[in-house]
Formats: C-alpha cells, sequence, structure tokens
C-alpha cells in the first residue's frame, strides 16, 4: 500500500468520525428515544453513499486508488458504526429490552443492505442511461 493511500484513508477517517459524532447528535437530539436512531442514521446514510461510490467506481476509471480509498475505507469507515452498533445492542439486550434491541440489529443489518443497494441501483441506472 502506497503512503498516499495510507495518508488518504487516515484523513478520510479523521472527517468520517467527525461527520459521525456530528450527525449522530443532530440526529439523537432530534430523535430522542430509547432506540439509538443516531447510530441508525449514520449507517443507513454510510451504507447508501457507499452503494453509490462502489457503483461509481465499477462502472467508471476516474479515480485513483488513493481517492477510493480515502472516500470509502476512510470517510465511509470512520462516518458508519458498526462497533458501537454492536455495544448499543448488547446494552439493550442486556438491559431485558429485548423487543428495541432486536428493531435495533434488523433496522441496521437489513437497512443498510437495502440502502448499499440501492446507491449502487440509482447509479448503475444513471451511468447506463
Amino acid at each position: 500500500m502506497s503512503w498516499q493511500t495510507i495518508l488518504a484513508i487516515g484523513s478520510g477517517g479523521f472527517i468520517g468520525a467527525v461527520l459521525r459524532a456530528y450527525l449522530n447528535g443532530v440526529i439523537s437530539h432530534r430523535m430522542p428515544h430509547e432506540l439509538p436512531f443516531g447510530t441508525l442514521g449514520v449507517n443507513l446514510v454510510g451504507s447508501f453513499v457507499m452503494g453509490i461510490l462502489i457503483a461509481y467506481f465499477m462502472y467508471t476509471t476516474i479515480f485513483p486508488m488513493h481517492v477510493k480509498s480515502f472516500l470509502t475505507t476512510g470517510i465511509l469507515g470512520g462516518l458508519t458504526t458498526y462497533s458501537t452498533f454492536a455495544i448499543e445492542s448488547f446494552l439493550l439486550l442486556n438491559s431485558g429490552q429485548i423487543a428495541l434491541a432486536l428493531a435495533n440489529i434488523s433496522l441496521n443489518a437489513f437497512g443498510s443492505i437495502f440502502m448499499a443497494g440501492g446507491g449502487f441501483y440509482i447509479v448503475k441506472y444513471l451511468l447506463k442511461a
């Protein structure tokens, strides 16, 4: 891995982590609930954008590898929060809030897959049109 790619991932991760903290706080403030909607929101948005980027990178050759790594592994890796999702789900289960835990797990897992696919197919459609 080149030093440019390492630097791109690191700087992208910084940006993604700051975005995660900001968006999580905004969403949690506007939608206070025992279900962690802030984490869900960043996971869904990050998955949607990942779908868009991967499709774009598959159908175009404009960007070099370090730019792709900056956007995907860096920014989106820092933005999405599966370690946070895991501990929040565990804490819900551990506190006996089984229904909320299962809702959180289902919404994050299936919602993220759906959003990634949605982003992918939107770009695939637009680039083939």
